[in-house]
């Protein structure tokens, strides 16, 4: 169902005058050819998102979600999960076909069940066209050949976050840019009991983030262009032998970590480097009794290994329409709002830097030139590899994902529960379920 004309200007100048803009944030020269969604009557919806790391990116979405409902009528009922609960409750939803409309959900869920989906091409095609293009990356997640079954959303940066006084105490005046030079920082800092720590738990974020880099950097990847599995090769095997080399200097228990471990133990001091986004510097900065820590914090890339350029999977997420929904005129009119570029470069500032636009027209936005701490996290839409790599996305590369195979082939290695060759072949055997070529 679309607008008729005289609906959409009533709905239209409802929105302009709650938020001073052009009606719903759109630009007149774009009128005509964009798309129109009229709500159904006594149209509701829910949304489910990821907990915040950010105070500011929930702020500034419940904001933006207001405005719609003050506009349109719709109550939009926000609720949230931790980043491990988000993938099995979205599944689950897909698969028995009722629960939340919308999702927010991670890297490539939505390839596991595209047939749950509402196609949004009309939308993600008329939003691409006005802001500039969406990024590669992004783009890759939320499409299914020519087709978006999902709104791409956005890429949480992953940095370095480190102590400067702590690396330069441990006899470092510039940190490092390479794998060899890392690993002696690491060794380095161990010794004067300021460890690093990186997560080989089933963390949705950093866990993989980390098992990616490490993997990539030295030249290895699950599967070839083809999707035949490729990860037991003697790259791989390079990557699981420095890892277990990290490992070593890592403060104990890292196995077990999640998404939050990494930044509680930094900011209590039990270590000074991690890898994280900018939600620990925020952290920081907020508690008064963090002061110095927060003033020290220093943030930079992942190392390039010896592959000679820099390889970082980011954490990203698209906003999923589940075909179940009552409302999908609703849905499309509050995703229309919500991506358009008041309320998105609003959340994006919100947000300080902890969500990477996913429209190129949104990069100059100023946030990320307010803090020098940002700036390893501007382009993470722009320079992230996905985690499908080399191979095409799709079910497989999301059931591996799901499923953790890198995470824990890297976890059962520098463990000691396997030898590296081992683990290699228990992630061959397990991806091959899901490839089958």
């Amino acid at each position: 169902m679309t607008f008729k004309r005289r609906d959409f200007l009533a709905a239209s100048a409802a929105a302009a005058g709650i938020a001073g803009l052009s009606p719903l944030g759109m630009r007149p020269a774009f009128a005509q050819a964009e798309p129109s969604y009229t709500p159904e009557k006594g149209a509701s919806l829910r949304l489910l998102r990821w907990t915040p790391f950010v105070k500011g990116d929930e702020d500034a979405w419940l904001a933006n979600t207001k405005k719609f409902t003050e506009a349109t009528g719709v109550e939009v009922r926000v609720d949230k999960e931790s980043w491990e609960d988000i993938r099995p409750k979205a599944a689950v939803a897909a698969n028995v076909g009722s629960g939340p409309d919308m999702v927010m959900c991670w890297f490539d869920d939505a390839h596991q069940y595209p047939d749950k989906l509402v196609d949004v091409t009309e939308l993600a095609t008329y939003l691409g066209n006005k802001y500039g293009g969406w990024y590669d990356g992004l783009r890759g997640y939320a499409t299914r050949g020519d087709k978006f079954i999902a709104m791409p959303l956005t890429a949480i940066g992953n940095a370095v976050v480190y102590r400067d006084s702590h690396v330069k105490a441990a006899g470092f005046s510039e940190f490092p840019k390479d794998t060899a030079g890392f690993l002696e920082l690491c060794k380095a800092m161990k010794a004067k009991g300021t460890p690093a720590g990186f997560p080989h738990g089933k963390a949705v974020g950093d866990g993989n983030n980390y098992a990616h880099w490490l993997l990539w950097s030295h030249g290895g990847k699950m599967v070839d262009e083809s999707g035949k599995v490729t990860i037991n090769s003697p790259e791989t095997l390079a990557a699981i032998h420095y890892a277990k080399d990290l490992y070593a200097t890592f403060i104990p228990g890292t196995e077990s970590w999640q998404d939050i471990n990494n930044n509680r133990a930094f900011l209590a001091g039990q270590v000074s480097l991690i890898a994280n986004g900018v939600s620990v510097y925020y952290a920081a900065k907020k508690d008064p009794k963090l002061a110095e820590i927060a003033a020290d914090i220093r943030t930079t890339n992942f190392p390039i290994g010896p592959i000679g350029k820099s390889v970082e999977l980011h954490q990203t997420s698209s906003l999923l329409l589940f075909s179940h929904t009552k409302y999908p005129e609703a849905a499309k009119a509050y995703i229309k709002f919500m991506m358009e570029g008041d309320q998105m470069n609003a959340w994006i500032q919100g947000s300080s830097a902890y969500c990477c636009q996913p429209l190129k027209a949104f990069a100059n936005n100023p946030v990320w030139t307010a803090d020098p701490v940002h700036a390893p996290y501007a382009r993470a839409s722009e320079t992230l590899r996905p985690n499908g790599y080399a191979g095409p996305l799709g079910y497989a590369s999301a059931g591996v994902m799901a499923d953790y195979v890198l995470v824990d082939m890297f976890a059962a290695a520098v463990t000691g529960q396997m030898t590296p060759e081992d683990a290699m072949k228990e992630a061959e055997r397990r991806a091959n379920r899901y490839y089958k070529v």
